[in-house]
């Protein structure tokens, strides 16, 4: 038999190390956490502002309001991503307990799948809990009142809609607020040739 080697550990034993440091990629610009990258930000999916009914504040004094979700396809949301949205003579519908927008413009990018149609006028359902409806049914029942939409934005990764519950402006109060506007304007002008 051959000689037995005096220790028998010496084949077995490793070296006393701690665990081997996890490499940094070089491709993780972004990263918080050492081997791991990050997507870069898109420029359009922020939490910014996506479409504003600017005359919704000519047209109606707002009195509340209210952050809806919104039912969207896929197509809707990439084209949203851009910044194709437009809200002029968009308006809420509230019916059989449901609130809808109508009116509200969502144009598809030119690159959106010929496997569907796409409709840019398409109702959309909004998202609510049951006591935001409640109060905009009795609000709307007020004569002279409506809901609107007055913005899309993001928060988060979702898109949001901001409902207004409004009051339709007489001709002489539209008068009223362009003159204040007006006036407005002017204080700022004088006041920047004065220093």
């Amino acid at each position: 038999m051959d000689a037995e080697p005096q220790d028998i550990g010496q084949y077995h034993r490793m070296p006393a190390q701690g665990p081997k440091p996890r490499p940094v990629l070089e491709s993780a610009p972004f990263s918080n956490e050492p081997g791991r990258a990050m997507s870069k930000k898109k420029a359009g999916s922020g939490g910014g502002t996506i479409a504003l009914n600017r005359k919704a504040g000519f047209d109606y004094f707002i009195e509340e309001r209210f952050e809806a979700g919104m039912a969207l396809e896929g197509w809707e949301v990439k084209a949203l991503r851009a910044g194709r949205a437009q809200l002029v003579d968009s308006y809420v519908l509230l019916k059989n307990g449901e609130a809808w927008l109508l009116g509200a413009r969502i144009e598809p990018l030119p690159s959106a799948s010929t496997h569907f149609v796409t409709s840019p006028d398409r109702t959309r359902k909004l998202l609510l809990n049951q006591r935001e409806l409640a109060k905009l049914f009795e609000g709307v029942q007020q004569e002279g009142h409506t809901a609107i939409c007055t913005a899309l934005y993001w928060k988060r990764h979702l898109v949001k809609c901001e409902i207004a519950l409004a009051k339709g402006k007489k001709q002489h109060d539209k008068r009223e607020t362009e003159k204040d506007r007006d006036w407005a304007r002017q204080k700022q002008r004088l006041s920047r040739h004065a220093k």
